[in-house]
């Protein structure tokens, strides 16, 4: 049978989103239902709702949450219904160039639902990246979930859906810290918060936060940094290098996404140093640097998707570190609200009041 849900929608750039019913189609082959438990409030969906990512609304927004299958469609054996899943932006295909190469977290024709949801008049929903979740059930590839321990609690294990996995990433994937090296992270929020606790986890020697608010760097602190920068005082670059014996960090993370951080980030690496880019940036800017400098310092430049991830060994893999106690994902959950507060929370999310709101259901 199909379903009737509340979702949040955004039908216009920038106009306040809705609360509004929307009818989620039985799944078809290769499909699955999934009755959403808990859903982060990330910066990718005010994003969409502003239109920065793409101008095709109506979106149904969501994509970082938890929740239960309840139905699956033809020829699906790797979930079913009952089955306790995180939903993932990425499903491997299998099949595309990159998948056949053994790199399926670089897949380039990533899975989602087939059949649209639907607003009451029949208007199709584009879900925010192919998922759409603040929702109480909504349609996905049923490779997009995966099956975790259900022992975790949905408010915490839904954040490794996106900005979580993403931080992690970015430092143990893209990054490749090791044991010893040094590594800096330049914004404090929840996913340069997960590239640090990533870092330190990995056995990073020296972690170092780099924020505009001292209330972020003591965050940083708590997921495992080792030293702090409060940017609005000291010059970024300089403080790594003065923390470094003068050399910059072996890794340098840029969770923010803006020129100026990425040219920090590129000045404080040590010679053959690696600057990963996490941060999304608004799609109009640029960046300059000489070319000189580029050939000159060596090492690698790299943009981390989705934090190199492999959603079906990473996923389970953090929901372990957590239930072990070595990986804190409650730490990241700043509040807990209704759909109807989505709006409210993207207002605190854009006054840096929290790391993240979890929508539960």
């Amino acid at each position: 049978m199909a379903y009737q849900a509340r979702a949040v929608v955004a039908k216009e750039r920038g106009a306040p989103v809705s609360v509004e019913t929307v009818h989620v189609p039985d799944p078809s082959p290769g499909e699955a239902v999934v009755r959403i438990q808990a859903c982060g409030v990330c910066h990718t969906d005010l994003h969409y709702r502003e239109g920065a990512i793409t101008d095709g609304f109506p979106f149904l927004l969501g994509h970082e949450a938890a929740g239960t299958v309840e139905a699956v469609g033809d020829g699906v054996s790797d979930v079913g219904p009952g089955d306790y899943v995180v939903l993932a932006w990425r499903a491997p295909c299998g099949r595309c160039r990159s998948c056949r190469r053994g790199r399926p977290w670089y897949c380039f024709d990533s899975a989602n639902a087939a059949q649209p949801m639907t607003l009451a008049d029949g208007t199709p929903l584009a879900p925010a990246l192919g998922i759409g979740a603040f929702t109480e059930r909504t349609l996905v590839a049923a490779g997009q979930a995966v099956k975790v321990d259900p022992a975790a609690r949905p408010e915490a294990a839904g954040l490794i859906g996106c900005g979580v996995m993403a931080g992690f990433g970015a430092a143990v994937h893209t990054g490749a810290v090791s044991p010893g090296d040094s590594v800096a992270v330049i914004g404090c929020g929840g996913v340069g918060d997960a590239a640090i606790a990533g870092a330190a986890l990995v056995g990073a020697r020296r972690v170092i936060a780099v924020d505009l608010d001292p209330r972020k760097l003591d965050d940083a602190l708590r997921f495992g940094a080792t030293h702090t920068v409060d940017a609005t005082e000291a010059d970024p670059v300089e403080a790594i290098r003065e923390l470094t014996d003068g050399h910059g960090a072996d890794v340098v993370i840029d969770a923010v996404g803006l020129p100026q951080t990425f040219r920090q980030a590129f000045y404080a690496r040590d010679l053959a140093g690696t600057l990963v880019q996490v941060g999304v940036p608004d799609p109009s800017v640029t960046i300059e640097l000489p070319l000189i400098d580029l050939f000159g310092r060596g090492g690698a430049l790299k943009s981390s998707w989705y934090g190199d991830c492999l959603p079906s060994r990473d996923f389970p893999m953090l929901i372990d570190l957590y239930l072990q106690g070595r990986f804190d994902l409650d730490r990241f959950v700043s509040e807990t609200l209704a759909l109807d507060d989505v709006e409210e929370a993207f207002a605190k999310m854009q006054r840096g009041e929290v790391l993240r709101s979890v929508v539960v259901l």
